[in-house]
């Protein structure tokens, strides 16, 4: 689908990891300065369970009027990945892109069990554009080990300097690059039409679909 169909921009879902992402953090901000931007409820976001959250990422896409960019930071890449790797066969000619920042090394030794429960990393060429955006000190994931897995998810890598776990402690703000590379991947299209047609989902979309079970 494309978004001339609908007359809708694509609609940026948001997909944080561990914790959720709170203020500070530029998934928040952007969901709350975007019009373009509605967050994926996971749910159980302090106790992870892969299956739940790779079932709320598919309810998002479904019920989403458009076409659609994930956007993932830490574990909800790889939420995003499993995802991909099961269940977007039928959907993701509905979503045209990725961005996927901080993916943790889920396949490390001794890494938290939580992030644990989303290994192996699945090592799929996936069926739309995606950006991975990682840190040279990220604590999670060492630079090399990240451009070995965005080179096996087939997507662009980008490092940045001293960034960190790229979250809230990073400093980044409203991360003005990291819009930028947003904009890319959207293509920068007119959204003055799907404005209207995002926030109204936004606001109007029932607690029930995506509330915590």
């Amino acid at each position: 689908m494309i978004d001339g169909e609908l007359g809708l921009s694509p609609l940026c879902l948001i997909v944080p990891g561990l914790g959720n992402s709170g203020p500070g953090h530029w998934q928040t901000i952007w969901e709350a300065e975007r019009h373009d931007c509605l967050r994926v409820q996971l749910g159980v976001w302090d106790d992870p369970i892969r299956n739940v959250w790779i079932s709320r990422i598919d309810q998002a896409v479904g019920a989403a009027q458009g076409p659609v960019v994930l956007v993932g930071h830490s574990l909800g890449c790889h939420a995003i990945l499993w995802w991909a790797s099961l269940l977007a066969e039928d959907v993701s000619g509905n979503v045209v892109g990725a961005l996927l920042v901080a993916p943790p090394d889920v396949d490390r030794p001794g890494t938290d069990p939580r992030v644990e429960r989303f290994a192996p990393a699945p090592k799929t060429i996936l069926p739309f554009p995606v950006t991975v955006v990682a840190s040279s000190n990220d604590s999670w994931c060492d630079a090399a080990r990240s451009a070995e897995l965005a080179a096996s998810w087939g997507a662009h890598h980008v490092l940045l300097d001293s960034a960190g776990h790229i979250n809230a402690e990073s400093g980044l703000g409203d991360w003005r690059e990291g819009q930028e590379l947003l904009e890319r991947i959207l293509d920068v299209r007119p959204r003055t039409t799907g404005a209207r047609g995002w926030r109204g989902l936004k606001s109007s979309k029932s607690d029930s679909r995506f509330a915590h079970r």
